[in-house]
């Protein structure tokens, strides 16, 4: 145990001793996770913002806000006078509307209502909310007619006896107008086609998934740049006359790349979960048998690499090449359906195909463990094959 202690530790700080392998761990994965989903996180609200100056804070009032809040256009925002008039003048908002004191139910019976709209000039998002409040007010004015009409019909059959029976039948007449209004059928139908859209694809789930595969890839497929710079230096041989068996020496180097590999996933894990807001913890258990195959299958075809190549720069330059073209032929770049079916039969040869495809299982498709059974069985045979072959061909000089 203290010689695979030893080698994790000293593999460690070599690894991390160059600046150049935090990007690769961290940095590059966050950037390119942002810019492939959108650079957004959750879906966003992007209605234009309206500030919402509301004195009066009568029922007229916050019906006329709630007829604002339904619009697709602009969103209204409540705040004070003081902090609506400091965003104004910054220019942080297109328009500020002012509610006065007397925007009652009466003054709008009695055609008595004021608003004020500030709007910067020379601004879209003034003009979409000019427009949305004036179709909000013409909408109160017109439920308002319906039942000051009603009204004085009611009046004329039979007149009322005071002002305050004539006022209760004014409100319910105006509840009911308001009730028919919204429940007036729509003079628009919208069909939708009849075939379902077989691509199943969300941009924030397939970037996290994607990246983290890319990103956590090519350091895996490093391992053979480990085992070139020691042999080329000589390292190994010396290592091997201690009493050391080559067994210990390949757990222990495996040991530190996979933990570290796992590490760096469960962050890119939660900054998806945080950031993103991805559902990626609706199954643990299944994240975490996809999180162990993945890097398994990978660090496996490292160490196979490993056997065969000559100098680091060489081990190097090819876990690149072949992490991108493995990352961007398996579906971690862009969805495989993109691509022509027989490309998409033949990339199942690819360990970064089957490791995405378990990867979006979890977190698109909400699949529990045995969902993500034959993924992960596939990578652990993808780890058996290329072990073999590592272990096998492994030599110290």
């Amino acid at each position: 145990m203290n010689k695979l202690l030893a080698i994790f530790r000293k593999d460690t700080i070599i690894r991390f001793s160059s600046v150049s392998e935090w990007l690769f761990f961290l940095i590059l994965p966050v950037v390119f996770t942002l810019i492939l989903a959108g650079g957004t996180g959750a879906p966003t609200d992007n209605r234009t913002r309206l500030t919402v100056v509301d004195q009066a804070q009568s029922d007229l009032s916050m019906q006329l806000i709630a007829e604002l809040e339904q619009s697709t256009t602009i969103r209204p925002v409540v705040k004070p006078l003081q902090d609506a008039e400091q965003e104004f003048e910054k220019r942080n908002v297109s328009a500020v509307l002012i509610i006065p004191a007397g925007f009652t139910l009466d003054n709008l019976r009695k055609g008595e209502l004021e608003l004020e709209l500030r709007q910067q000039a020379n601004n879209l998002g003034s003009l979409a909310a000019y427009q949305v409040v004036q179709a909000a007010i013409q909408g109160l004015s017109s439920e308002v007619e319906i039942a000051r009409s009603s009204t004085a019909a009611a009046e004329d059959i039979r007149p009322f006896e005071s002002e305050a029976e004539r006022d209760k039948y004014f409100l319910a007449a105006l509840a009911e107008a308001q009730k028919e209004i919204s429940n007036a059928p729509d003079r628009m139908q919208v069909s939708q086609a009849v075939f379902a859209d077989t691509v199943e694809y969300d941009p924030r789930a397939n970037s996290s998934a994607g990246q983290m595969i890319t990103w956590v890839f090519i350091p895996l497929f490093g391992i053979s740049a480990f085992f070139a710079s020691e042999r080329s230096s000589g390292t190994l041989r010396r290592f091997f006359t201690t009493p050391t068996s080559k067994a210990v020496y390949l757990l222990g180097t495996l040991l530190g790349a996979v933990f570290w590999a796992l590490v760096q996933m469960v962050l890119l894990v939660l900054f998806g979960i945080l950031v993103m807001k991805l559902n990626w913890g609706q199954s643990p258990g299944a994240l975490a048998v996809m999180l162990v195959t993945s890097t398994l299958a990978a660090s496996a075809i490292g160490v196979a690499m490993g056997a065969f190549v000559r100098t680091e720069s060489q081990a190097t330059g090819l876990s690149i090449m072949a992490g991108m073209v493995m990352a961007l032929l398996g579906g971690c770049w862009f969805p495989l359906d993109l691509f022509p079916q027989v490309v998409q039969q033949a990339v199942k040869i690819l360990p970064t195909r089957w490791a995405m495809q378990g990867m979006l299982d979890v977190v698109l498709r909400g699949q529990g463990v045995a969902g993500v059974l034959p993924e992960a069985a596939v990578l652990l045979g993808f780890a058996a094959v290329f072990y073999a072959i590592g272990i096998l061909r492994f030599r110290y000089e």
